[in-house]
């Protein structure tokens, strides 16, 4: 079967040159096992069945001895024998080799080692594919060219609007594209959620939580994803069909966000107009679109007579892609939200200081106001600079809307306004 290159790819091997193991963590299905096979020149499953006895056997008593192996070695499902870790700690420090090792397991056993393995063995997060690599966006547009000021001359996206509400419900989780049929690639998703609340919620820490109610969370972040929904908002929502204290609700939301299920997203809270105007709630996102799909028991179909919701959705999409691409070049997201309405969808910072100011939108029909939106922020951070001479913002070095629309162009007024279909890293 053909490896499907990922863009966490090179960032294992730059950690490989520099570390002796790298530990790939990220939600179940998301590909962790088939990146560590593809970068390992021999590996150790505990999930195997016909030797996992004989595996724990060693590992519980002589760990060390199945270490032995062609380096990179990969230990998957290495949760299974905790005392693996520091068996490959200890040879790490005896050998000082950099790039011997690959751990990948299950996101729904979290395990506490008795060391830490800082600077030895360095954590790489994994999304599920984004549509870049699922091969549905055509990458016609790199984020980067366009922080660099590349020249652009438009694009032009394939991925028509039945398409994208396809991709929203199947997600990006690799096996569903290998499904027979379109029909069938929805069920990777749901079972992915019907194994999060009804198995995985307490799995990951073995305490005993409640199906019905990590469910109605589940289906309470859904109805509230892509919003600034507060805690109490959500827990009034969830009320209204079971009993849950705040405590209690935020242990399962510790536990959903230990699966890599729950991601919400930070604010950005420059000091534009003043303290007191930034929103400062995080934002309620889950890893993958999909999820959410789930837990709303909906399908592509629906969609026809709500695209209020498919908005919310698509804007929880391109979240995951854009976390995916920037994750390149160290990136990070957050969003801008102020109490007289301004705002950004999100903030893109790359490393280097630079960052992008960014509106999601279906259609092209909210480009003008979203691009007013962009625009207004920039004006007042000018204005803000020219009154605080000794503290400046900077100003940002994109402003960019992301559509599900066909043609991508620059606006007279900068904002570059760029379908999906056609973003890539």
């Amino acid at each position: 079967m053909t490896y499907l290159n990922r863009i966490t790819d090179n960032l294992l091997k730059d950690k490989m040159g520099v570390f002796g193991a790298v530990n790939i963590i990220g939600p179940k299905g998301c590909g962790k096992t088939t990146t560590g096979k593809h970068f390992s020149k021999s590996y150790i499953e505990f999930q195997d069945e016909d030797k996992r006895d004989n595996y724990l056997l060693i590992a519980n008593t002589q760990p060390s001895d199945l270490l032995i192996g062609e380096k990179p070695r990969l230990f998957d499902e290495w949760q299974d024998a905790p005392k693996i870790w520091g068996a490959i700690r200890k040879d790490i420090d005896d050998n000082n080799l950099v790039g011997q090792y690959i751990l990948t397991g299950s996101s729904s056993k979290m395990i506490d080692t008795p060391h830490t393995g800082t600077l030895r063995i360095s954590k790489l997060k994994m999304y599920p594919l984004s549509l870049y690599e699922s091969k549905e966006s055509n990458g016609q547009v790199s984020i980067i060219d366009l922080f660099n000021k590349k020249n652009f001359n438009g694009c032009h996206s394939n991925l028509t609007i039945d398409e994208l509400k396809h991709v929203i419900c199947r997600g990006g989780w690799p096996a569903s594209l290998n499904a027979k049929n379109k029909k069938s690639s929805l069920l990777i998703a749901k079972d992915l959620f019907n194994q999060t609340y009804s198995t995985d919620i307490s799995n990951v820490d073995k305490v005993k939580r409640n199906p019905n109610t990590a469910k109605t969370i589940l289906k309470s972040y859904a109805r509230n994803i892509c919003t600034l929904a507060d805690t109490n908002t959500i827990l009034s929502d969830i009320n209204a069909t079971i009993e849950l204290s705040k405590p209690s609700y935020y242990d399962y939301v510790n536990a959903l966000e230990q699966l890599f299920i729950i991601e919400d997203i930070e604010a950005w809270t420059p000091n534009i107009r003043s303290k007191t105007s930034i929103r400062s709630k995080k934002k309620r996102n889950f890893i993958d679109p999909s999820i959410a799909v789930g837990a709303l028991g909906i399908s592509p179909d629906y969609f026809n007579a709500d695209y209020k919701t498919l908005g919310f959705l698509f804007e929880s999409l391109c979240v995951r892609d854009l976390k995916i691409y920037t994750s390149k070049y160290n990136g990070s997201l957050s969003y801008y939200h102020d109490r007289f309405g301004l705002e950004a969808d999100a903030v893109l910072h790359l490393d280097d200081g630079r960052y992008a100011i960014i509106e999601f939108k279906l259609g092209e029909s909210e480009v003008e106001n979203a691009s007013a939106h962009l625009c207004k922020i920039e004006q007042l951070i000018n204005e803000y600079n020219k009154k605080n001479k000794r503290s400046l913002i900077r100003k940002p070095d994109l402003k960019l809307i992301i559509t599900a629309t066909e043609f991508g162009y620059k606006r007279n007024d900068g904002v570059y306004v760029i379908p999906i279909g056609c973003l890539s890293p």
